[in-house]
């Protein structure tokens, strides 16, 4: 059962991560774009480190468990890290006169 939760979490990041690629090659203008690479590469990895944590912590012993708290203290890191940054490179390219994309390009 632990295995298949696993594969799950996995699949769901993989699927994130594939969504996000998607969107930033298909998005139109730089705003656009860093919106997938802002919101479903954090989603993806959510899942991805969340099955690890939870396929390292399986046999609960004070390593495993102390690995997987890492592994989370990681998915806290970036959950704070990647709206900052996601912002700042938005306002770099506001500074730097890039336009938003509009229908009549």
């Amino acid at each position: 059962m632990l295995d298949i939760s696993v594969v799950i979490l996995l699949a769901l990041g993989l699927f994130f991560f594939l969504g996000g690629a998607v969107g930033i090659l298909r998005f139109p203008d730089f705003y656009s774009r860093l919106h997938p690479a802002g919101k479903l590469d954090t989603a993806g990895l959510l899942f991805s480190m969340a099955g690890m944590a939870l396929y390292t912590a399986h046999d609960l012993t004070w390593g495993s468990l102390l690995t997987a708290l890492k592994i989370m203290m990681i998915v806290v890191f970036v959950f704070l890290t990647s709206p900052t940054a996601t912002h700042a490179i938005i306002d770099a390219g506001f500074t730097a006169g890039l336009s938003p994309w509009t229908k009549d390009k």
